[in-house]
Parts: structure tokens; C-alpha cells; sequence
């Protein structure tokens, strides 16, 4: 193996390998411990995910030490390539598995299903975002799918005696592999027609072929284009490929709704930029009226659903989705290739994903303190009177929704902000105004929330008790979702560095 593999591709593997051999571990250890003790594994999962942040740093460092012109290294025969755009998305993963870590130790307690193969799991599945956001190669990009994918099934249906989280991991299975089959066969059409699997070489072959048409795509490549994303679109929930995701959201487990709604979020879009911004440029002109009528009809159909629900967790689910269409329209001005505007649209997506990891996570912490032992607590009349029983987290869920609807200072503004821009510098003036409209619908859903909170009187008479866990992750996220809305610019910077931007090399990390 030696001679196919070097130091480097295993020191550029180190995080990957480090989860892998923690969650191999922590389903050593559940064997051992007694129920009392299983908060262990808890504790184990999140050191695991200190090591491997701490190996996605030495990376960081190493490169560093290479000078500024250096962006990143291919590993494991070109199948990954570990740049800035990948240890970005790598900091996400990590981050929100942290944050969902601490939410859920007091919630399996209650839920009596406090098993050590919960946070393998999870583990598990980031291993797989970590292929998806690094892979150069579609094989390893369609195992680290899976791989996520397949974790993220039990994740849902954890909840053995809960008929509504068997229910949701039933359809999210049967949906989930029909789609994956769907990605699979697009990408087997791109390696016939390449005879390539790495997308470098499967871009070269697009770039010449369509030159050699003038810029009219072959009808077997635009086939290939629908079926790879269509895998993608259903991958991020945009309408209509979202079916899955409400019920998904609403049986899971409420901490793996909130992993759900970043991590595994985050992890299909860095695949999505990855194939439709470097595998697939070529085929922008092609693609770009496509993400237009898509991203219409999930700001459209998210926003109109989430006005009628009455559950949180679902009305979140909607809200995730209509999000999904504000960043679909940052590709719309990327698809257009004129600077700035380009620049921006991919930029604005990567500080939405970074902004939305903390007000997302933060809201779905609070709906997850909701569960007690007699009580379900993911219906707004649950939430009624909050701001009586629990003042804090009343007022941490506002911060969160405000940031959620766009409104500065905080975090979420900045998401909307950028998006917005590319679409204005790109020329897309009527989709800029739909929207805006649409961030004013998603406001009053919003309210909604809010109102309940802190105008009705509350359910129940008691003080909501809090765990040490579940402050923690709300103190976390409330203060990134106001520090990054007051202190912006190196979050930004942060996001600069990782498209490798400067004035003369623009996406430079995706269009190598």
C-alpha cells in the first residue's frame, strides 16, 4: 500500500481517519458501560471531534507555512483534494457536530434511548460530508454520499417506539435511495462519455466538447446534467425534490433534526459546488435557467407552506427549505460570469452556510429543551409563554429568529446581504425583488413564533429546566449568530480564504 500512498495523503486523511477510529471506539466502550455511565460516550464523541478539528488545523497550519499562493493538495491517487474550500466546509461539519453533540445528551436521557451507537453515528457521517466537500473523484464523492446518507436513515429512526420517527426514516430510506440511483446513473453517463471519474477530467472533456459545438450541448449530456442534479437538488431539499425532508424533520430525533438542518445541509451543498462550479462549469448556460425556475419554486412553495404550520419543528423544516432558495440564487449570479458578481453569489453561499450553522442549530436547541419527561414540546403551543418559564432561552430563540428572517445586526443579514448583491450586480433585478418579498413572508412565520413566546400565557406553570449541555450550546450559538452580525469582516475574510479570492483570481478554489 505504501507505494500507492505517502505521509502526505495520510497526514491530509488525518481527520477522516481520527472520527473513524473514535467511532469504531465509542461502540467498543457502550458495550462496557453501565446506564449511568453511557453520558460517556457523549463525552467521547465530542473529544473526537476536538482531534479531528485539531487535525484539520495542522493542515491549515502546514499550508500556511507554504505561503499564501498555496491553496491545497490532492491525496489518495487525485481521489480528494484537501484546499481552503474543503477545510472551510471540514470547520462546518465539525462545528455543528459539536453543538448537536451537547444538545443531545439530556434529550436521549428523557427519551430513554441513550445508546452509544447514536454518536457513532454521527461520527460516522460526518466522515462522509468530509469525502463529499473534498472529493475530486465521484466515486469517493458517491461513497461519502452514502456513507452520510446511510447514517443519517438510523439517525432519523432512532426513536424505536416513536411511529412518527419510524415513519420519517422509512420515507427519508425509500426517497433517498431513489435519488441516490438517480445521482449514480448521471455521474456513470459523464464517466462513459470522459471515460474520466475525476472531475478534472470530466471538465476538460465538457469544455472541449461544448467548443467544439459552439456552446449547444450534445442531448446526451444535457441527460446526464438533469439526472446528476437531480441527485443534487434532492440532496439539499429544494422543491420538487423536498418531500422527504418535512417528515424527516419532523420524527427525527429534534438534536439530529438540528445536525440535519447545518451539517448534513452544509455537506450537500459543498458537493453541489463542487460538481456544478468546477466538474460542470462548462455547462453553466445550461444549468443556470434550470437553478432560476427551481429556485423560484422553493422560495415560493417554502415560504407559502411555513405560513400554516403549527408544528416547530415542520415550520423550521420549511423555513430550511425556503433558504435553500435564497442560496440557489447565489449560483444564479455565479452562472452569469461577471465580476464581481460572480464572486459573490458563491461567496454569499458559504457565509449563509456559516451564519445559518449557528441561528439554525441555536433555534432547534431551544425546541429540543422543550422535551420534557410528559411533555413532546415541538408544537408553537408548547413554545406559548416561554418568555414566563424560561426568559433566557425566550429571548435567545428571538435572536435567533430575527437572524433566521435576515434583520440586522445580526448574522443571518449578511447571508440575505451578499445573495442579494450578486443578483443586483449580475442584472437580475425581478428575481432581487421576489427575494426581498419572500424574506418579508418569511418574517411573518417567524413572528409567529415570537408571539407565541412572548404574548400567550404559558401551558405550563414550572421553570423549563435547562441542562449544563444545552446552555453551552446555546450560549455558543447565540453568541457567533450576534458576533458574526456585529464583527463581520474576518468571517467574510474567512470565507475570502477559502474561494481563495483576490482581485485577480475569483473562485479560484472551485475553477482551478
Amino acid at each position: 500500500m505504501s507505494q500507492y500512498f505517502t505521509g502526505t495523503d495520510y497526514l491530509l486523511g488525518l481527520p477522516i481517519i481520527l472520527l473513524t477510529l473514535f467511532a469504531l471506539g465509542i461502540l467498543l466502550i457502550d458495550l462496557m458501560l453501565p446506564p449511568e455511565w453511557k453520558w460517556a460516550n457523549a463525552v467521547t464523541a465530542f473529544v473526537g471531534v476536538l482531534f479531528a478539528s485539531a487535525g484539520v488545523w495542522r493542515i491549515q497550519v502546514a499550508y500556511a507555512q507554504r505561503g499564501p499562493s498555496f491553496t491545497g493538495q490532492t491525496a489518495f491517487a487525485q481521489s480528494m483534494v484537501v484546499d481552503r474550500f474543503a477545510i472551510y466546509f471540514f470547520y462546518l461539519f465539525l462545528g455543528g457536530t459539536a453543538i448537536a453533540i451537547l444538545m443531545s445528551v439530556r434529550y436521549l436521557e428523557i427519551e430513554h434511548e441513550h445508546h452509544g451507537e447514536f454518536y457513532a453515528l454521527m461520527l460516522f457521517s460526518v466522515v462522509g460530508m468530509m469525502c463529499m466537500a473534498a472529493g475530486l473523484d465521484v466515486v469517493l464523492i458517491f461513497i461519502g454520499l452514502e456513507l452520510m446518507a446511510i447514517s443519517t436513515y438510523v439517525l432519523v429512526g432512532f426513536l424505536r417506539t416513536d411511529r412518527r420517527s419510524n415513519e420519517a426514516a422509512l420515507k427519508y430510506l425509500l426517497l433517498g435511495a431513489f435519488s441516490s440511483g438517480i445521482f449514480a446513473y448521471g455521474l456513470s453517463i459523464f464517466y462513459g462519455l470522459s471515460g474520466s471519474t475525476n472531475l478534472h477530467g470530466i471538465s476538460v472533456y465538457l469544455r472541449r466538447q461544448m467548443a467544439m459545438t459552439g456552446g449547444d450541448a450534445d442531448p446526451i449530456i444535457v441527460i446526464a446534467l438533469l439526472t446528476t442534479a437531480t441527485g443534487l437538488l434532492f440532496k439539499i431539499a429544494a422543491i420538487p425534490f423536498h418531500q422527504w425532508l418535512p417528515d424527516a424533520y419532523e420524527g427525527a430525533p429534534t438534536s439530529i433534526t438540528g445536525f440535519m438542518s447545518v451539517a448534513v445541509k452544509a455537506a450537500a451543498w459543498a458537493m453541489l459546488l463542487r460538481i456544478l462550479v468546477y466538474g460542470l462549469y462548462p455547462l453553466r448556460s445550461v444549468y443556470v435557467p434550470l437553478v432560476i425556475f427551481v429556485s423560484i419554486a422553493t422560495m415560493t412553495g417554502a415560504n407559502l407552506a411555513a405560513l400554516t404550520q403549527t408544528n416547530l419543528k415542520r415550520l423550521l423544516a420549511y423555513s430550511s427549505i425556503a433558504h435553500v432558495g435564497y442560496m440557489l440564487l447565489g449560483l444564479i449570479a455565479f452562472g452569469s460570469g461577471q465580476m464581481p458578481a460572480s464572486a459573490d453569489g458563491i461567496k454569499g453561499i458559504l457565509i449563509y452556510l456559516l451564519v445559518y450553522t449557528f441561528m439554525n442549530l441555536g433555534a432547534f436547541a431551544v425546541v429540543t429543551s422543550l422535551r420534557q419527561r410528559e411533555v413532546i414540546g415541538d408544537e408553537i403551543d408548547d413554545i406559548a409563554g416561554l418568555f414566563f418559564r424560561a426568559p433566557t432561552e425566550a429571548i435567545l430563540m428571538l435572536i435567533f429568529l430575527l437572524s433566521l428572517a435576515g434583520i440586522p445586526p445580526l448574522a443571518g443579514f449578511y447571508g440575505k446581504y451578499f445573495i442579494f448583491l450578486s443578483l443586483i450586480e449580475s442584472g437580475h433585478y425581478i428575481l432581487a425583488s421576489l427575494a426581498v418579498l419572500y424574506a418579508v413572508f418569511g418574517l411573518y412565520y417567524y413572528m409567529r413564533i415570537a408571539n407565541a413566546m412572548l404574548m400567550r400565557p404559558a401551558a405550563e406553570k414550572e421553570p423549563l429546566p435547562v441542562s449544563l449541555g444545552m446552555k453551552v450550546a446555546l450560549g455558543l450559538t447565540a453568541f457567533a449568530t450576534v458576533y458574526i452580525g456585529i464583527f463581520p469582516e474576518r468571517f467574510i475574510g474567512l470565507v475570502n480564504w477559502s474561494l481563495g479570492l483576490n482581485p485577480t483570481s475569483p473562485v479560484a478554489m472551485l475553477m482551478r
